[in-house]
């Protein structure tokens, strides 16, 4: 039986509505150049066009990024796009690798000022890996054109369709309906997350967890959001000899990681919450994807861990409250069972949810589904009646194991998080 998890969040921006809820009985939450052309891998001068993978000079054009070699098991991705000039556009992305389970294509250069940025890279191989995004666009202008959605291999993943000028697809169908975009965060920027989208978690939380949260292990470049664990022997600030408090009682904390949260920022009743990511799957090693409902302690919130990982195991969990805890209705696979490369790859996790079901995916194939009215019984039910916001963290030991003998850092990467809701 999973430890359930109960959420006391201390945001930056924001603070959770609800505060602790059972979290120290155990509980899983609460607690200017010369003219003249650029060589290769070279700055352009001014008004000249850039060499392959190079950056063009003012008003020029940046270079198209090399293409990547054949390969054999594992090609080499495709080279980025040279960002183009102050008025100019970005370069190509690079050709994506040829043959067995192809790196992901190369992102297209970022534009200039009021330039659009390049396009993104080719389609994966045989077992090739995403599309890439398109480059981001300039201070006034539009991001590239999104690549060419991968062919899925034998352990592959099928990447999202094309995304329009840079972004995500605006509407998309499943066999669970017409879905139209609310909201999305692509991860396009580089350095913090954007702080409209997302406040943190901060020190010990829950769980007797191993990691003290904080914003900083968290970032984004190249079109991904990484969290990276860390090991590292600090004092507990809030250390207090001899408590019985769990937080108070251990002198220093080892290990640092980010807990990421929409509360108070974007939360949505009903819905397809996706997310495409990267899980480590180490020991240690505790990544989730989940949401929880607005404005009332846990277990009453309800919880759905759309993907969570520890001990060898693949979850898909909904929590019916029951009393001060919660019933799980839980389903899990080991990554063995789902293909001896599958921790190699990215996967798209979802959940579709309407006020009748909640239906959980991995890679578009269904493995778990809930009926809304099996949480009647809580006054009121929390996946009838509330709105969710979602949450992204990557925990350190307790369920995960122990870490000691791992090497660090321990990461999570996130190409994207959307929110669809259903068409008229």
């Amino acid at each position: 039986m999973r430890v359930p998890r109960v959420l006391v969040s201390l945001l930056v921006t924001a603070p959770l509505a609800f505060g602790l809820a059972g979290c120290d009985s155990g509980s899983k939450c609460c607690d200017p150049m010369p003219t003249g052309a650029g060589g290769d891998t070279g700055t352009g001068g001014n008004n000249a066009t850039g060499g392959n993978s190079a950056t063009g000079g003012n008003n020029a054009t940046g270079g198209s990024g090399g293409s990547s070699a054949s390969g054999g098991t594992n090609g080499g991705g495709g080279a980025k796009g040279g960002a183009g000039g102050a008025t100019a556009t970005g370069g190509l992305g690079g050709s994506a690798p040829k043959g067995g389970a192809g790196g992901a294509s190369a992102a297209g250069g970022a534009g200039g000022l009021p330039a659009t940025g390049g396009a993104g890279g080719a389609k994966g191989g045989t077992n090739g890996g995403g599309g890439a995004k398109g480059g981001a666009g300039g201070a006034t202008a539009t991001g590239g054109a999104g690549g060419a959605s991968a062919s899925g291999g034998a352990g592959g993943s099928a990447a999202g369709a094309s995304g329009a000028a840079g972004g995500p697809p605006q509407q998309i169908t499943t066999p669970g309906g017409t879905w139209n975009l609310a909201w999305s965060d692509e991860f396009n920027g580089s350095g913090a997350p954007d702080p409209s989208n997302w406040g943190y978690e901060k020190g010990f939380v829950r769980n007797q967890e191993l990691q003290w949260y904080q914003p900083d292990n968290a970032t984004v470049s190249g079109g991904l959001l990484t969290i990276a664990a860390q090991q590292v022997h600090i004092l507990n600030p809030n250390y207090v000899a001899g408590s019985s408090d769990w937080k108070k009682s251990r002198q220093y904390y080892d290990y640092t990681s980010t807990s990421m949260t929409t509360s108070g920022k974007h939360s949505f009743q009903f819905g397809r919450f996706e997310m495409r990511a990267k899980i480590d799957i180490r020991q240690g090693s505790w990544p989730a994807f989940w949401i929880l409902g607005d404005g009332t302690g846990w277990p009453q919130s309800g919880e759905v861990d759309i993907m969570e990982y520890y001990a060898n195991k693949v979850l898909a969990n909904v929590c019916t409250p029951n009393g001060s805890n919660c019933t799980w209705d839980s389903t899990n696979q080991s990554p063995a069972s789902l293909g001896s490369t599958w921790a190699d790859n990215f996967h798209v996790w979802a959940m579709e949810w309407d006020a009748t079901t909640i239906n959980l995916y991995l890679d578009d194939k269904m493995v778990n589904t809930y009926s809304v009215s099996t949480a009647n019984s809580t006054n009121p039910n929390p996946y009838a009646t509330k709105k969710f916001y979602v949450l992204v963290n990557l925990a350190i030991g307790a369920n995960g194991g122990d870490p000691s003998g791992t090497t660090f850092p321990i990461t999570y990467q996130v190409d994207y998080v959307r929110v669809y809701q259903k068409a008229n």
